[in-house]
């Protein structure tokens, strides 16, 4: 019988849904603050962590930008990434797509150019250390101005070869995907691969992943899983080979339960959905642990598992020759694990 838990973590994939600055751990935290000369109201890891109390996006976004004061320098986002890219290569990661959110730290005077490469010095190191391929998403604030989103897209472009896509994330109410629409029809026109998180159980979820699917017309969507409420657009997103990159054990923190049923019943119809870990330092579970989580509230079998893993792969914005290459290591490792692979499509 195959140990799902060893199974789960080993298990070549890909993360496509991880907010580099949700990897903060306390610890690093306390040694950034001390490093930079920044008063933190709490002492210990614990009492952070006692501020971890989250019912929604709003509340989680309450205490997620404040902890990001400690980052000021270059040589702090490449401590927060290669922490981050050691964790995800010791539970199976062999690609990760970063969100990075350059205006959390430009809108308080850190020069976008030190946010960028100290993160892409920490990808370069993890290529050559780790072995693993990591490529940057820079992400939009949405409860910015459409303006400054271009400003910062504009500022980006001096460093095109270190970005792969741009998303949108932060708080989605208020803030529907058509405030972006130019930015986004900018980036794709200088060649950027695009996603939007599409929140779960936001006001008009439903109607902000019509307007994505088919008038921005992304690559991804992040989270998404609300799309369950139209058939059409699950057809729609199909047809399309949209990548969903969901998150269970965050959701479960927002919402009632992590989703596991909207998720697996796109899993079942065959769309291209995945599991990630979001903001794992803040919901204590990084992307094997979401494997295991997701595999006992769900009850699916190893082979799912391996499903999910190609799915990740299938959704990235790897080229198709390095996207194979990855997929065979994922066939490879289930058959020697003795897992029955899943039929193909």
């Amino acid at each position: 019988m195959t140990d799902l838990t060893a199974f789960a973590h080993g298990l070549p994939k890909a993360e496509l849904h991880l907010h580099l600055e949700g990897t903060l751990e306390p610890e690093l935290k306390f040694a950034l603050a001390a490093r930079n000369g920044i008063p933190l109201t709490e002492k210990t890891v614990d009492e952070v962590k006692a501020t971890y109390d989250f019912t929604d996006l709003t509340s989680f976004l309450a205490v997620y930008y404040p902890a990001m004061q400690v980052l000021q320098t270059a040589d702090d986002f490449f401590d927060l990434a290669w922490a981050y890219l050691q964790r995800a290569h010791a539970q199976g990661v062999v690609h990760a797509e970063m969100f990075f959110d350059p205006q959390a730290h430009t809108s308080r005077g850190v020069p976008f150019a030190d946010v960028v490469t100290g993160y892409r010095r920490a990808a370069v190191r993890a290529q050559d250390e780790l072995g693993i391929s990591a490529e940057l998403i820079l992400c939009f604030l949405r409860d910015f101005s459409a303006e400054y989103a271009m400003a910062t897209l504009m500022e980006a472009l001096a460093y095109k070869s270190w970005i792969v896509g741009v998303g949108l994330d932060s708080d989605e109410r208020g803030n529907p995907p058509e405030k972006f629409a130019a930015v986004f029809a900018r980036a794709k026109a200088e060649g950027f691969f695009l996603t939007m998180h599409c929140d779960i159980d936001q006001v008009g979820s439903i109607d902000n992943i019509r307007t994505v699917l088919t008038g921005i017309e992304v690559d991804r969507i992040d989270h998404g899983t609300n799309i369950v409420e139209d058939p059409a657009l699950v057809a729609l997103a199909i047809e399309k080979g949209i990548g969903f990159t969901t998150c269970p054990v965050s959701n479960s923190f927002v919402t009632e339960q992590m989703k596991s049923d909207e998720i697996v019943a796109l899993l079942r119809q065959g769309a291209r959905v995945m599991v990630n870990s979001d903001d794992p330092a803040y919901f204590g579970a990084y992307i094997g642990d979401n494997y295991v989580a997701f595999a006992e509230k769900a009850e699916l079998s190893a082979t799912d598992l391996v499903q999910l893993a190609i799915n990740s792969f299938e959704a990235s914005w790897l080229t198709a020759g390095r996207r194979a290459a990855y997929i065979a290591r994922v066939e490879d490792f289930a058959t020697a694990a003795g897992v029955p692979l899943p039929a193909r499509a």
